[in-house]
């Protein structure tokens, strides 16, 4: 038999956070994109399981996303109830929350259920940033 002890992998899923790291080229406003191709969380009408492509794109300012951190802080998700515009907006508010980034830009792309395809976007800037993601 597996004891909890034995999982580390479940142990590092509850304990994750994003993580911040310092930006290594802060002189000039690069675009860093990010891919979860295996996002999971569950209908919180019907309990069954919703599956995503998360693609989130942004401009670093002081810091970056640590990317196990990120992996980790997604698979969190895999036993939360959400609407699918309720977790876009969750990941995109921690992730600003957590990495203070010049902008940022989230598009979670769910697969087909019900025969209904939904894609959902949302986006952030900086208050004192006026360009654009390029």
């Amino acid at each position: 038999m597996i004891t909890e002890t034995e999982r580390p992998g479940e142990a590092a899923i509850a304990a994750a956070e994003l993580e911040a790291v310092p930006n290594p080229a802060r002189r000039r406003a690069y675009t860093v994109d990010l891919s979860y191709p295996e996002f999971t969380c569950k209908c919180p009408r019907t309990g069954y399981p919703d599956f995503a492509t998360i693609n989130l794109t942004y401009v670093p300012d002081e810091s970056i996303c640590e990317l196990r951190s990120f992996k980790l802080y997604l698979n969190r998700y895999r036993d939360t109830y959400a609407f699918h515009e309720a977790v876009t907006n969750q990941i995109l508010d921690d992730f600003v929350d957590a990495i203070a980034p010049r902008q940022a830009q989230i598009v979670t792309d769910w697969n087909v259920r019900g025969n209904l395809k939904t894609i959902v976007r949302a986006e952030y800037r900086a208050p004192t940033d006026i360009g654009s993601i390029h």
